[in-house]
């Protein structure tokens, strides 16, 4: 077990060193979420499928350049397929394959403003968001390690409601689902 930090950078640096060590059969990466589609209900658990890091580019006054848009990132330039980081073979795991599948972000700033979570969306279209999801695929794959990215959805993704969250429920949940995926493993 690795408990890699806050934030894509501790957990790419970290899970890159562990994996750099010796050969695994699975990586497994747990934790919670926000979710951007108000469909999936706090306290259910996903499986992120592919990741998305909708901060990397550079702002031209309004607009949003990507790394594509810069010459600087193909959009298909590896590990990336289509501008996202995707799981090519998730693991068949019988808990695992009964997860909804959803497409993610992974951020430095979670949002919680109402303008920044429209322009997200109109960019990105993601499902949930987390701050260490990319970091953890970006090493799997570099490390080529099968791996899984199971969150659970503690919150809608909205102007700031701490209120609103469930995080007891989606850690519950997530224990539980961990549990379950490590016993069918």
């Amino acid at each position: 077990m690795l408990t890699t930090g806050v934030g894509m950078v501790a957990t790419a640096a970290w899970c890159s060193r562990v994996l750099a060590t010796q050969d695994y059969d699975l990586a497994l990466n747990v934790g919670v979420c926000g979710s951007f589609d108000t469909a999936i209900a706090a306290g259910t658990v996903v499986h992120v499928v592919s990741e998305q890091l909708p901060e990397m580019g550079a702002e031209d006054d309004e607009a949003f350049l990507t790394m594509k848009d810069l010459r600087l990132l193909g959009n298909d330039e590896f590990p990336f397929q289509a501008g996202r980081l995707m799981n090519p073979g998730p693991p068949r795991n019988s808990v695992l394959l009964h997860l909804p599948g959803v497409h993610g972000i992974t951020v430095n700033t979670v949002h919680g403003n109402d303008r920044s979570i429209a322009a997200v969306r109109q960019r990105c279209e993601p499902q949930v968001e987390s701050m260490e999801g990319a970091g953890f695929m970006y090493a799997c794959l570099i490390h080529r390690i099968p791996f899984a990215e199971v969150r659970a959805v503690s919150n809608v993704v909205e102007k700031r409601n701490r209120g609103g969250w469930k995080m007891a429920e989606a850690i519950a949940s997530l224990n539980d689902t961990a549990l379950r995926i490590i016993d069918h493993a």
